[in-house]
Formats: structure tokens, C-alpha cells, sequence
């Protein structure tokens, strides 16, 4: 009985200790390369050093209206290497995440924006090329809706084959969306990435909920009233057809939503408007009667390429012309994959007790492909594993971590002419283990018995360090086995 009271009471602390760690915010803004919280229109905006530990901040010299615009983080140009935001935020919750860039000259005035990629997690998310926005004084923003794979999320700017000068960013906005929004997207598999958002008839700045013209989400409630006080619409009854978005597509797969308001004319009873709606001649909906409550219609998988028409079609006893309100269009965006949980896990615990660990040493480790970490070479195929660590002259100090035995799929281990310190921890589980170079560090310690059980191993370089005890008889024994030991002065060979 005591037992089953002792059980029972570990589990209420357990549960209790869940219930009590704070949940992540519901919304973060970060204000990129600012020093100082800011409160903008009502909205709270963080500085970024909680966020990030790589780059510089750097302030715009052009004159800007906006606060947030006045600095940006700014990274190194080094080819395919990511420089990671990382937000803490609750798994299984669908996020939208908006960037937004301003060059304002801060690679110098004679070089133009740089062009360079953004990436969510694992996922490769689009090119940002802000050239034509600068040029007419413009920032320029981009928005997503991922799903929150973790209990963190990574955002990311890397250099590609494009970009001429070091990547920047302005400003980063993570907010998670009720639980019912795109949720015909299988995100376990897609991201969305917004293509266009518009309030027909609508002239003016862009509408938002709380009437926050530079920054508004239609998606995180139901699309603000203001939309709906402004149509397209046809003068009389016959079909409504225009192009949107106002730019031609690039062949893929699309989710199309489009808003629809009663009117007073159809409010108050003085006629019928039913109309169907087609998508480049394709029937996108049929019999649109709008209740007086409205209604959104959307597709999750529509295919577009090239220039794309909309056609609203009046029924055979309408009465009142077809009408549109709103428009929004995501691109699918194929999920990329993750390093696998357990690997990931332990690399990050490895770093952590590193000292001056590569600067891009944030986000997934492994992916996207090509944008590993520094020194990191990973697996391909369903399982992405990491296969070998390659940090030789990294300037690296501090210990090696134990849960270096957890990165099952090690062929190589090569850490040296680093300052690491501190006992060789046991790997003696990495059956796949064939090449460690721990050379020409400060490691210190009895020499460790578990190589000798390492099935494949033939390269073992432990020279210059501070092991102490003797060499095991099983590890010089080791047929095919390059045994390298010199400069340990506390180290002896068993006697023959």
C-alpha cells in the first residue's frame, strides 16, 4: 500500500511540475538587431538576443517611418549556412510566421539588397529578393502557416548561389492560430506560403482586425467587417470575370479562399443573387447563395500556372449582379524532412557543452539538404541520421559531452587540435564507430577501456593530451587498428 501511495505521489508531482511550466506565448514579435523592447500601435515588440546568438545588429540609415524598419540583424555571406531564430512554441499548433526585410542600405549604399533563402525547421520555404521594394522605398514581407513539429521552431536566412552580400533581416512575428484555420491543409506534410491577399474595391492601407494597417492577419480570427464594406462586382447581371492575383503563377499547387458578404440591396429583399465561380475556366463552385452571416468558399489543392482568371457567373433567375469581397492564395509547400528526434536531442546536448561552437549551430541540424551545421554529415532517406562530426581546428573548448554514445549511427568522431578538456566520456556503443581523432587536446583522465570493444574501429588518435593509466593489451592487439598515443606523459604500455 505504502508503495502504491509512493507511485501515486510521484505521479501527482509530475503531473503537478507539467501543469506548472509556463506555456510559450501565444504571439512573439521580434524586432531584428533592436537592443530594447518597443510598444508600437498597442503591440509589444521584443529585442532579438533571446532568439539568436549569431550576426550583427546593424541600423538602417535611410530614414524610415516604421520603428521596427530602423534595424536589422545582419549575417555573414558564407555559402549554404543558416543562421536560425529559435521560438519556443507549443507542439501540434498551427503557426503563421510573417518576416519582413529591409535592406536600407546596410551592406553599403553601392550594393544592391541581397537575394538569399528562408527556411522553417527542415523546410527550404522560398527565395526573399527584395529588390524591386527597395527601390520604390518599400520593405518586403513574407507569411507562412506551419505546423509546430516540436516545442520549438526555427527561422532561418541563408546565403544561396545568388546572394552577393551578407543576408539580413528586419523583423520576425510568430503567432499561433486557432485550432480550426486552413484546417483542410494536411500540414503534417505542407506549409502554406501567401501568395496574395486582397479586399476588392478596397483602395486604402491594409486592413487588419484591430485596425493595424502596417501589420494585420485576416487569419488570426475570421476575416475583420472592413473587408466585407467593399466589393468587385458587376454593373449589371451578367458574368463578373478578372485576373488575380495581378501576377502570373508558377506551376503549382495552390489553397484558394475567397470571401463573399450579403449587400444591402440582396439584405433588404429587393432581389436574388445566385452565381457560380470558376477558376480558369475550371468550376470552382456552384450556386454560391451568400447567407446573411457570409461565407468563404476555398480549395486546399487547386493547380495554377501562368496568368489566373476568375469568372463569377450569374444563375438563371438571378436578379442582383455577382459580387467578391476578399481573396487570399497560399502556395503548398512541400515539408521538408527533420534530423531524427534522438539524434538532434543529443547534438544540441553536445553543444551546449562546447564553447565557441560554429555560429550556425541553431535550427535542424541536418536539414534543409545542403544546409547542415558545420562539421555536420548527415544520412539520406526516411531516417536522416547524423553520420559523422567533423570539427577539427574549430577553436573549440569545453568537454565532450556523454550523450555522444546516443548518436548511434557515427562513423567518425574527429575533434582535434581543439582545447577540450575533461574525461573521453564512454562511446563504446557506436558499433558503427571506424575513424576517432581526439588528437592535440587537453583531455584528461584514465585512458579509456571501452575502444578496445568498438567492432570497426581502425583509426584511433589520442595523441597529445593528458590521459593517465595504462593502454589496454585488447586495444593494441587490435588487428588493422592505427593506434596513435604519443605526448601523453602519464600514459604506460602494459608489459610485454
Amino acid at each position: 500500500m505504502s508503495h502504491l501511495r509512493l507511485i501515486l505521489l510521484a505521479v501527482l508531482s509530475l503531473v503537478s511540475s507539467t501543469l506548472s511550466q509556463p506555456s510559450p506565448p501565444s504571439a512573439i514579435l521580434i524586432d531584428c538587431g533592436a537592443s530594447a523592447a518597443t510598444v508600437i500601435t498597442g503591440r509589444r515588440w521584443q529585442p532579438d538576443g533571446d532568439f539568436i546568438s549569431a550576426g550583427t545588429s546593424k541600423n538602417v540609415s535611410d530614414q524610415v517611418l516604421d520603428q521596427v524598419l530602423s534595424t536589422v540583424r545582419s549575417f555573414p555571406l558564407t555559402r549554404r549556412r543558416k543562421f536560425c531564430y529559435v521560438v519556443a512554441v507549443s507542439r501540434g499548433w498551427k503557426y503563421t510566421i510573417r518576416t519582413t526585410y529591409f535592406y536600407g542600405g546596410v551592406n553599403g549604399k553601392a550594393n544592391p539588397p541581397p537575394v538569399f533563402d528562408q527556411i522553417v525547421d527542415g523546410t527550404l520555404w522560398g527565395v526573399v529578393n527584395t529588390t524591386a521594394d527597395y527601390a520604390d522605398g518599400l520593405a518586403s514581407y513574407y507569411e507562412g502557416v506551419f505546423l509546430a513539429q516540436g516545442k520549438s521552431l526555427s527561422v532561418c536566412v541563408a546565403s544561396n548561389s545568388y546572394t552577393a552580400s551578407d543576408p539580413f533581416i528586419s523583423a520576425l512575428e510568430v503567432v499561433r492560430l486557432d485550432g480550426t484555420v486552413y484546417n483542410s491543409t494536411e500540414f503534417g506534410g505542407f506549409g502554406l506560403s501567401l501568395v496574395a491577399r486582397h479586399a476588392f474595391g478596397y483602395s486604402g492601407p491594409i486592413i487588419s482586425t484591430k485596425q493595424q494597417e502596417a501589420r494585420g492577419f485576416w487569419f488570426l480570427e475570421p476575416p475583420p467587417s472592413r473587408i466585407f464594406n467593399t466589393d468587385l462586382r458587376a454593373t449589371q447581371v451578367q458574368p463578373l470575370e478578372f485576373t488575380w492575383p495581378p501576377m502570373p503563377l508558377k506551376n503549382s499547387v495552390y489553397y484558394i479562399a475567397l470571401y463573399f458578404a450579403h449587400d444591402s440591396d440582396s439584405l433588404d429583399g429587393g432581389g436574388s443573387r445566385v452565381f457560380d465561380v470558376s477558376v480558369n475556366g475550371v468550376t470552382y463552385y456552384k450556386e454560391l447563395s451568400v447567407a446573411p452571416a457570409g461565407a468563404v468558399i476555398f480549395a486546399s489543392r487547386w493547380p495554377l500556372e501562368g496568368q489566373t482568371t476568375l469568372k463569377l457567373s450569374p444563375r438563371s433567375g438571378s436578379t442582383l449582379p455577382p459580387l467578391i469581397n476578399g481573396g487570399e492564395m497560399f502556395e503548398l509547400i512541400a515539408r521538408g524532412g527533420r534530423t531524427l528526434v534522438r539524434d538532434a536531442t543529443a547534438l544540441n546536448a553536445i553543444k551546449r557543452s562546447f564553447e565557441n561552437v560554429p555560429v550556425d549551430w541553431s535550427g535542424d541540424p541536418c536539414m534543409p539538404k545542403n544546409y547542415s551545421w558545420t562539421g555536420v554529415t548527415c544520412s539520406e532517406g526516411p531516417r536522416i541520421r547524423i553520420v559523422a562530426l567533423n570539427l577539427t581546428n574549430m577553436g573549440l573548448s569545453g568537454s565532450l559531452a556523454p550523450e555522444v554514445a546516443r548518436l548511434t549511427a557515427l562513423s567518425s568522431i574527429w575533434l582535434g587540435n581543439n582545447s577540450l578538456s575533461g574525461s573521453i566520456p564512454d562511446f563504446g556503443s557506436l558499433k558503427l564507430l571506424e575513424s576517432v581523432h581526439l588528437e592535440d587536446n587537453r583531455f584528461s583522465g584514465p585512458f579509456p577501456s571501452f575502444f578496445g570493444g568498438v567492432p570497426r574501429l581502425r583509426e584511433l588518435f589520442l595523441q597529445n593530451n593528458n590521459l593517465t593509466g595504462q593502454v589496454p593489451s585488447n586495444l593494441l592487439q587490435k588487428p588493422g587498428l592505427e593506434l596513435r598515443i604519443s605526448g601523453n606523459p602519464f600514459l604506460t604500455q602494459p608489459p610485454r
